[in-house]
């Protein structure tokens, strides 16, 4: 009998990284996919972007609506009750024999607590990662310690993750899923990627994306306003910015970024760009400039510098294309001219993504087909030697 493998999925970029694994759901004669879609993906304000699922040919079985549009803390925390209400229905209705979650966000977080309460099995990918600069560090590892197969990036990772008590039978080294992605899609050419975005690539070109530091409280502003006069000071860049996530305090950012891209013709801001053409942009710009993952996960797998501003990812295994700086309009400028500079632009060339080569989909998919679900919930803390 086919296993019902439910997918949770609530933002553009985790939609990406779950792509290729969802395909092989739904090529695999063993698994049946289900497709859960919440959070910003049913929000208009962040592009309605379930309709880039339906368009890579999945069919949405359920949508949660949760997304308040304040993004305070207290409006985070109704989000989050309101999820718990859609999936406890959702989950009812769908009966899946294994839920899927990735990563740390607040979506996800409620989407394992229904999950549990309900009496099924999850799945979590890249667990064991830390964010020390952010909320997502605490929900990450709570998700781990409600889930009961581990899917990690690195050997650091799947170590973290049995350190917290989860049995190592249950914790698989698979490699990191924006390499896979990367490895899969047909990404467009210079040309072809002008002409999508509608925006001309100059001698040099910088991708952006700040998100909130959701554990610095009123800081967040402050640090995108350093970040902000230090692009304007830069002569002779085009700048694309992608927008920043829907956490507390987002919209101000949102704001900024807009305000700023007005006055500043060289600048380009994108609600979402898709993984296809976020990806093709990563083969053609000088750097990525932010406190987002992906200029940790994914940029080196094209050599591409990486200027990581903040604490917002720092504990993440990092290549030595990323380059970090605090989040102080003279050290963004210090880290801008080390980016450009031509000895480090000649290093970049021998970078090695610390997240593996790719295949992480197959292997998900090899443990999914076969591992046995019968007694997978009840779990005995895994005690390690010191």
């Amino acid at each position: 009998m086919s296993r019902k493998i439910c997918v949770v999925t609530g933002t553009r970029a985790e939609f990406g990284l779950l792509r290729w694994l969802m395909q092989e759901i739904v090529t695999s004669d063993a698994l049946t996919l289900q497709v859960i879609a919440t959070g910003m993906h049913l929000s208009p304000e962040f592009g309605s972007t379930y309709r880039e699922i339906e368009q890579a040919g999945f069919n949405i079985d359920a949508k949660v609506e949760m997304l308040l549009s304040a993004d305070t803390a207290s409006g985070v925390s109704k989000s989050m009750g309101l999820g718990l209400i859609g999936y406890a229905d959702a989950f009812a209705r769908l009966a899946p024999d294994l839920v899927v979650v990735l990563g740390d966000r607040f979506e996800i977080f409620a989407a394992a607590s229904a999950a549990m309460i309900a009496g099924i099995p999850i799945a979590h990918l890249h667990g064991g990662e830390t964010t020390e600069g952010a909320l997502d560090e605490a929900l990450r590892h709570s998700i781990t310690k409600m889930s009961h197969l581990h899917f990690v990036g690195a050997e650091p990772y799947r170590k973290r993750v049995v350190q917290l008590g989860e049995h190592p039978d249950r914790v698989f080294l698979v490699g990191g899923l924006g390499v896979d992605a990367i490895e899969r899609i047909q990404l467009l050419n210079r040309e072809e990627l002008e002409a999508s975005i509608d925006f001309k690539f100059a001698a040099r070109n910088l991708l952006i994306t700040f998100h909130p530091v959701t554990l610095e409280c009123g800081s967040s502003g402050q640090q995108m306003q350093e970040l902000l006069v230090a692009l304007g000071e830069l002569e002779n860049t085009h700048l694309i910015f992608t927008l920043p996530n829907a956490d507390t305090g987002g919209r101000e950012l949102i704001q900024m970024v807009e305000a700023f891209v007005e006055a500043h013709p060289h600048a380009k801001a994108f609600q979402s760009l898709g993984q296809k053409r976020y990806l093709s942009c990563l083969q053609f710009v000088d750097g990525v400039v932010g406190n987002s993952s992906s200029g940790i996960a994914e940029a080196p797998s094209f050599k591409t510098g990486t200027i990581n501003i903040g604490d917002r990812q720092k504990g993440r295994l990092s290549a030595t294309s990323v380059i970090d700086c605090k989040p102080e309009r003279a050290d963004i400028g210090r880290a801008l001219c080390l980016l450009f500079d031509a000895d480090f632009r000649q290093s970049l060339g021998t970078t090695v993504n610390p997240y593996g080569r790719g295949g992480t989909s197959k292997k998900i998919i090899d443990v999914l087909r076969r591992h046995p679900l019968d007694g997978l919930l009840k779990k005995s803390f895994h005690n390690i030697a010191f």
